[in-house]
Order: structure tokens, then sequence, then C-alpha cells
């Protein structure tokens, strides 16, 4: 008889929670399937094997479709030989706006999707994702949905400041932390909410293994895995364990550990952040940290990144689609800096290194340099349009190389 009551105590008191329970339950098995697949072995695209290369492009919301354009017509002007030739091709792809997203109620919509399947690479404009309480439905980022449709595990952001010693690259995990469930948490009571991090040895491994092909590829000596791991001890605590084994195939480079918070500080540290190099993190502290770094360097309208799997990469702006600047008139004055800096690791990642360098050293003199037009956001500044036209002059210029070569001398 006791145990009937125990029994019967024990069913009152988890039936609140049963529902709750059976969502997690499905959500644990959609990450282990998840994990089996990842451990799989996959063939990297090589891309000089090629006969062309379709390059998609999508404006997304609010500055994205003006910062896309200024971008598509500097890279239009840089790849004129071999659009010409039909080497390479260069194609837009609609509707992947905010509305077109609400009124599907997907984040990725099929027909975007499909398209997207079309094109080797992808040079992606800001999208906007709807926040809890802006009137908008719950729908996804439309950046997780691309990253997790293609399996777009690794999130690269470099970051540099010659004048500070600061020459640093940052490899962010893309598929799994806080984010991959970012709209599966839910409300156990009016009172209790629940989100989940999800952290699997193939997905940390594979990331911590590009960090150390990088630095290796590079002649990096230095490796540093960030995580806090002290207190955040299962996830964080297998990614670091992960990085302590791969870091065991790359003898002479060292593994260099620290934990979120202090390290974030040390990045605005001027003699500690010098001994920087390459940075791998888990998802959501690799978004912060980059943002913050990107502030060293300008600003988040300064920096690109990569989105990078073995068979598709997405190249993009750090920041978001600002869409108060176009609500109060401003778009045509937003940045297209980070967009362009994307287009140089885009060109990187699929062998067109001498364009890749060219586009590099040009932005450094329009953006770092030269400065002749400033981007402020606002009327007293340039426009996108303006700056697109300085890089294009500057693409042009046939002493580029010996001007970028005078202001790093001096």
């Amino acid at each position: 008889m006791g145990s009937a009551t125990g029994g019967e105590a024990m069913s009152g008191k988890d039936e609140p929670f049963a529902e709750s329970a059976e969502r997690f339950r499905r959500l644990l098995q959609e990450q282990a399937d998840r994990a089996k697949r990842i451990g799989g072995r996959v063939e990297w695209l090589d891309y000089a094997k090629l006969d062309r290369l379709v390059i998609g492009v999508i404006g997304g919301d609010g500055i994205g479709p003006i910062i896309a354009r200024e971008t598509k017509r500097v890279m239009e002007r840089l790849l004129k030989d071999e659009l010409r030739s039909g080497r390479v091709e260069i194609r837009e792809i609609g509707g992947l706006t905010i509305e077109n997203r609400i009124k599907q109620m997907k984040p990725l919509p099929d027909e975007v999707f499909e398209e997207i399947k079309k094109c080797h690479v992808l040079l992606k404009g800001p999208t906007t994702t709807p926040e809890e309480g802006s009137g908008m439905p719950n729908i996804e980022s439309a950046n997780i949905a691309i990253r997790k449709a293609f399996d777009l595990f690794a999130n690269v952001r470099p970051v540099k400041v010659p004048s500070q010693g600061i020459d640093w690259v940052f490899f962010r995990e893309n598929t799994e932390g806080e984010y991959v469930l970012g709209s599966k948490g839910f409300m156990a009571t009016p009172d209790l909410a629940v989100d989940f991090k999800v952290i699997t040895r193939p997905g940390s491994e594979r990331i911590i293994r590009l960090a150390f092909e990088h630095a290796k590829k590079t002649g990096r000596k230095r490796v540093t895995v960030v995580t806090k791991a002290n207190v955040i001890k299962t996830t964080d605590g297998l990614f670091l364990e992960a990085a302590k084994k791969v870091a065991g195939d790359f003898p002479g480079i060292e593994l260099d550990s620290w934990y979120i918070d202090v390290f974030t500080a040390k990045l605005i540290d001027e003699k500690r952040r010098r001994d920087f190099e390459v940075v791998v993190l888990p998802n959501l502290y690799g978004d912060i940290v980059t943002d913050e770094a990107a502030e060293l360097q300008g600003g988040v309208g300064t920096a690109g990144s990569a989105n990078i799997g073995a068979r598709f990469g997405m190249f993009e702006a750090i920041h978001g689609s600002a869409p108060r600047m176009v609500t109060e008139g401003r778009g045509g004055y937003a940045d297209p800096l980070s967009l362009m800096r994307a287009a140089v690791m885009l060109l990187e990642h699929v062998g067109m290194r001498e364009k890749s360098v060219k586009l590099a050293r040009a932005l450094d003199l329009c953006g770092l340099f030269e400065r002749k037009m400033k981007v402020t956001g606002r009327a007293d500044g340039a426009t996108a349009a303006q700056f697109g036209d300085y890089v294009v002059a500057t693409l042009s210029d046939p002493r580029l190389d010996e001007k970028w070569l005078s202001y790093q001398s001096s």
C-alpha cells in the first residue's frame, strides 16, 4: 500500500512536466542522430575542378540589399574577365526578406533553398530575425537555417589592426551551442523558461581541427581555446577535452586555454592581446567575442565572416540588418565594408588568391589608410554607392600595390 501511494504521489508530481519531458526526449534524439551524421567522412569540394563557379548573392533585408548591391558591383569589376568567359557566374537570389519568411512561416523558404543549392558559394546580406516582443512570429534565424541546411559548421572571422599588433583569426563553432536549439526552448510552467545548450564530440573536434590546420598552413604557433569549463562543466568541458585531444595531432603548435570572461577582458589588454593568433570557441562565445574584436578594428561594419562546410560556403557581414537606419531614411548611408571584407574571404576560399589579395589591399586603402571618404551611417558621411565608387576606382589604380606597401612600411 505504501508503494502504491508513493507511486501515485510520484506520478502526480511528474505529471505537469510530462509534455516537457517528451519534448526534451525528442530533442535529445534529434541531436544524437545529428552527432552520428557529423561523425561520418565527408569529401571537401575542390573548387579548382569546377568548369564554372556559381556565386549566389542574397540581399536580405534592412540595409542588406544596399550593401549587397555595392559588393556585387565591386566583385563584377574584379571578376570581369572570368564573368565574360563564363568561368564565373554571379546569380542574384531573392525571397529571403523578413516579409516573405513571415508569409511562409519558414526561416528559409523552399524556393530560396532550391536556388541556393544551385550555387557553390553564397554572398549574403544581413537578414532580420524576429525577437520576443517584436510582434512578429517566432521564426528561426535565416542564418542558422542556412548553416544547418548546408552544415556550415565553421564561422571564420579575421580581425587585423597592424598598428596595434593585432592579427587574429577566430574559428567559431557554427551549428551547436545555445543557438542550435534557439527556437526550441519552451515555458515548462508560467514561471519557468528553459533553453538548451548542445555540444557534441564530433562537432567540437572538427571545428578545432580546422583551427589547428589553419594555424599550421599560415605558420602560426598558437591556438587559443575559449570556454567556461570550470563552471559549465559538461558541455564546455567536452569542448575543452576535444581541444586537448586534437592538439596532440599538431606538434609544434601550442594549445592555450582561457575562460570566456577573462579572455574577453584580455582582448582589450594592450600587452596580452598581441599573444593571441588563432582562437576557437563554441557558438555563443564566438558571436560575442568577435563583435568585441571587430570594434577594435573600427566597428562591426568593418569585419566580414565566412561560414564554411565541406561542400558549401556562405560569406556575410557580421552585423545585422539595421532596420532602424532604413526607417529613419539613412539606409543609403550604410557601410558596405563588412560585406566587401566577406567577399575577400569568399575569393580566398574558392582558390582565387590573387583576386582576394587585390580586393583586400583596395579595402585597406579605402577603409584604413587613405580614407579619402568616410562612411558614418549618416548624411555627414559618404553613401554606400560613393564608397563603392571609391573601391572600384582603387581596384583600377595601377599603383594599388605600391600604395598599399608604402602604408604597410610606414
